[in-house]
């Protein structure tokens, strides 16, 4: 039985502020991952409503709230595992190995605000860029992950604001 393609939301860098036109970029999704910078459980709540969410905590994500986030979380949709962190420097830190000993197909981060999706060694590395607050000249954008099966492909929008 062939499966549908797997339509997954990734957002990271909100930072307390969580824009309509992010809102309205993943309301088609049927799942979201927010790679860390949350600032704030509402956040949280909001994109609960539009999808089951993987979250991960942060360096700006404190107190209480914020301590029920996992550092880095790691999840199979169809036939790619992904993992999720928010610091690319931590990668290292959550695998035994290199990620395709692992099976790790995609990894997600944030915290640069810079949106970018580059392959190397078989992972598809991919950071969605800020969809908070502006930073310096960098854009606002939000990304998106396509799973059919063991394939995916990634993009990311620049979101109109």
């Amino acid at each position: 039985m062939q499966q549908n393609p797997s339509r997954i939301g990734v957002i990271a860098d909100t930072h307390n502020l969580l824009r309509p036109e992010a809102l309205h970029y993943l309301s088609t999704c049927e799942a979201i991952i927010h790679a860390g910078d949350i600032c704030t459980p509402e956040i949280l709540d909001a994109l609960r409503k539009i999808a089951p969410l993987t979250a991960v905590r942060g360096n700006n994500d404190t107190g209480e709230w914020a301590q029920s986030l996992p550092t880095h979380a790691k999840l199979t949709i169809q036939q790619v595992t992904i993992l999720v962190v928010h610091e690319m420097a931590d990668v290292s830190g959550y695998l035994n190995a290199d990620p395709n000993r692992e099976n790790i197909r995609v990894v997600i981060t944030g915290h640069s605000h810079r949106p970018s999706i580059n392959e190397q060694d078989g992972v598809l590395y991919m950071n969605p860029g800020s969809a908070g607050p502006r930073r310096f000249k960098l854009p606002i954008s939000a990304g998106m992950l396509i799973i059919h099966g063991s394939q995916v492909s990634a993009n990311f929008d620049l979101l109109p604001i």
